[in-house]
């Protein structure tokens, strides 16, 4: 009786002993197909592997980044989300996109990483004819709605003299490729890294051509220089040059310190492994820090202090 109690009294110390807490956190970077999406997914797995479960992260579709941004005004401290800088920052200064729609949530968000660089990609179907941008005069593009890449798209149209000289389509950038497979469109634009889900889906179905930048238009267009080589789509036999633009992971001042730190070194820890999956992971490098123009997470500057990554004074 005395040794049954006794094992009965551990046994119920073992059930009172608390579970080890799960900390659920919300990821959002961009529609379903897209590169990011895909990014989102991986990110969500690597934390779950390199936390042993404690960190839960669900992926969620997302117009894009403007639209992340927008929602920091009514999110909490489980929230994280994709978006280039400038966009950051434009929120933070109420100009550009967020001219008149400053809020001061936006001063809260903090970085936490940096993920793969948006690549401006204008796909057109082979049957347009469309050869270069000069030949997108008269023909139908969707550059879709509310993403980054559709303003990026729609500011080249501009710096090209195209403004009213193309079509733009009323479709979703969801709708891209089956819209070009069907002839509804000629062409499209989107932003993933290389090589883009949907740009590969698309050159795969329908031949397709990217366009690529001359030395003027990539003056014009003001932003850095990117070569996506040849062979990386189907039927694409030459490099193009394009655009890219930098990305982070960003969330706020209302998540706590260890969760952004064990959110930024597990990141880290677990790139090799995503790069081992994905072409694109291999891009992110330490020195992307320096593409932060705001303020990172305390959390996160915990780690790379740690870790000895190079942080700027105003990033802290």
């Amino acid at each position: 009786m005395r040794y049954l109690f006794k094992a009965t009294l551990a046994a119920g110390l073992v059930l009172a002993l608390p579970a080890q807490a799960e900390t659920r956190v919300t990821f959002k970077a961009a529609k379903t197909g897209s590169s990011y999406y895909q990014m989102s997914v991986q990110v969500a797995e690597a934390m779950k592997a390199g936390t042993d479960g404690a960190i839960s992260v669900t992926v969620e579709e997302s117009q894009g980044s403007q639209q992340n941004v927008m929602e920091v005004r009514a999110r909490g401290a489980d929230y994280v989300f994709t978006s280039p800088p400038a966009l950051v920052a434009a929120a933070q200064s109420g100009t550009g996109d967020f001219d008149g729609k400053g809020n001061p949530a936006f001063d809260e968000i903090r970085a936490l990483f940096p993920l793969p660089s948006l690549t401006m990609h204008f796909v057109m179907s082979a049957d347009s004819g469309v050869t270069d941008y000069a030949g997108l005069e008269g023909h139908s593009l969707l550059l879709g709605k509310g993403s980054f890449g559709a303003s990026e798209g729609a500011k080249y149209l501009t710096a090209f003299g195209l403004d009213g000289k193309v079509e733009i389509a009323d479709v979703e950038l969801s709708n891209a490729v089956p819209a070009l497979q069907n002839g509804q469109i000629d062409g499209f634009v989107t932003a993933g890294s290389w090589p883009a889900p949907n740009v590969v889906e698309a050159a795969a179905s329908v031949p397709v051509t990217l366009l690529s930048m001359t030395e003027e238009e990539l003056a014009k267009a003001g932003s850095a220089k990117l070569v996506i080589p040849a062979g990386t789509y189907a039927g694409q036999d030459s490099d193009v040059v394009t655009t890219s633009l930098p990305v982070v992971a960003y969330a706020t001042t209302k998540m706590d310190e260890d969760t952004a730190y064990q959110m930024t070194r597990t990141f880290w820890e677990e790139k090799e492994r995503m790069g081992a999956e994905s072409a694109w992971w291999t891009s992110v490098n330490p020195q992307l820090l320096e593409n932060v123009r705001g303020k990172l997470h305390p959390g996160a500057v915990r780690y790379y202090e740690e870790a000895g990554m190079p942080v700027a004074d105003a990033q802290k």
